[in-house]
């Protein structure tokens, strides 16, 4: 088979840099397993494939391409990766820019001549995002049992199409899916390379930085209940809008959590039902992010906002129900792998994050890291994120060296 020249990471990226481009929103919507997603999915195999990598699309729609040392022995396995999926209407890096350096990575080895003595692996999570069925790191969840498959399998999308569904139009085989102790059993660490989702880089004046941990964060969602009517026949003294309540809501959460240090919560989607232009909406379905250090701290906001939500919705007649679609507690990486990774970056900062990752979800099975790359628009989740070419490569470069340095070469 003919190995790719080397490639940088400014080359890749641009590859796909027209790959479920959003006009509407701006940015990139690549929900796991549309035509984008799919197409990038593609271009990974491609690109790994020319490299005379082994690829292997695991069970759980994780794909995997394996740089084997000479003994052929895959146990202990250095993994590196990210995904390729997006929010709605996201930033070009996030996702993408770990897997592209990932491949530089291996590039750069062997460009320098380099072989590794233990088996490295390229992986990509399908649904990091949790944008089409509503729960982050879907993929790393059900490989790790996190989530029960059967629950995963039923989650439904907007349009009502199943998990199960989705994934075995895809080509899986949703009765094969769950839980896979043998595949976690062969990996050693995984070491993720992603955007850095703020500023602490910038303000640093660095570009890559080292993770310390990933903020607790989870979803609940809060469905406001009130009486569907007639918007030009029904009084305002006669309504049971739930809109109203809910638009109460979501403008006092920011003073709720303003209160506690260091919280955030956000509402970035709601959905009124039926959603006519002049209907009163019967239902409300209010998506609730909340994020904070201390695990203890984020209950406590939760708690705040739904106690508020039940005051808000008695004013207005209606009824409210709080429901947890899902919770990570704060993870903190593995303290002796952070550590090596020091040694070998004695110049990289080490920062926290309150974005979640799938090397959150690992963490509990293997040890894990992360790198962060400089953004420096501090934007992510949109399309104003961004990475210099230097940062990038110089990126690239830094994953190569932990890498050789986590196998002892």
């Amino acid at each position: 088979m003919t190995v790719t020249s080397r490639k940088s990471v400014t080359s890749l990226m641009s590859a796909i840099a027209e790959t479920g481009r959003d006009p509407a929103r701006g940015g990139y919507s690549r929900p796991v397993y549309s035509t984008a997603e799919l197409d990038l999915r593609s271009w990974f195999i491609a690109e790994a494939s020319a490299r005379g990598l082994d690829v292997e699309t695991d069970r759980n729609g994780i794909i995997w391409a394996w740089w084997d040392a000479p003994s052929g022995d895959r146990t202990g396995a250095i993994v590196t990766g990210s995904h390729l999926d997006s929010v709605p209407g996201g930033g070009a890096f996030d996702g993408p820019l770990g897997v592209a350096s990932a491949l530089a990575a291996v590039d750069a080895l062997r460009a320098q001549g380099r072989r590794p003595e233990r088996a490295i692996a390229i992986a990509v999570f399908p649904e990091e995002e949790g944008s089409r069925f509503g729960i982050a790191c879907l993929g790393s969840r059900i490989l790790t049992g996190a989530m029960p498959v059967e629950r995963a399998l039923a989650l439904k999308d907007d349009d009502g199409t199943t998990f199960a569904e989705l994934s075995a139009k895809a080509g899986l085989d949703p009765a094969h899916m769950g839980a896979d102790r043998e595949r976690l059993g062969q990996l050693g660490a995984f070491i993720e390379l992603h955007v850095e989702q703020g500023r602490g880089l910038i303000d640093l004046g660095q570009p890559v930085a080292i993770g310390s941990s990933i903020l607790g964060h989870g979803r609940w969602r809060l469905s406001f209940t009130g009486q569907g009517n007639h918007a030009g026949t029904t009084l305002m003294r006669d309504r049971r809008d739930p809109l109203v309540a809910a638009g109460a809501l979501i403008g006092q959460i920011p003073g709720i959590a303003s209160r506690f240090d260091g919280a955030r919560a956000t509402v970035g989607r709601l959905q009124p039902v039926p959603g006519g232009t002049n209907v009163i909406a019967s239902r409300v379905d209010v998506w609730l992010d909340v994020r904070h250090p201390d695990d203890d701290v984020t209950a406590q906001v939760v708690a705040e906002i739904s106690t508020r939500a039940e005051l808000l919705a008695f004013e207005q007649g209606c009824t409210v129900t709080v429901r947890e679609e899902s919770l990570s507690p704060t993870v903190s990486f593995d303290s002796d792998l952070r550590r090596r990774l020091e040694v070998a970056l004695p110049d990289a900062p080490v920062l926290d994050t309150g974005a979640g990752h799938d090397a959150g979800i690992l963490a509990a099975h293997i040890p894990t890291a992360m790198l962060f790359v400089r953004n420096p628009t501090g934007v992510s989740h949109a399309q104003e994120e961004h990475v210099e070419d230097a940062d990038a490569e110089a990126g690239a470069l830094v994953l190569a060296d932990v890498l050789m340095s986590e196998l002892g070469v």
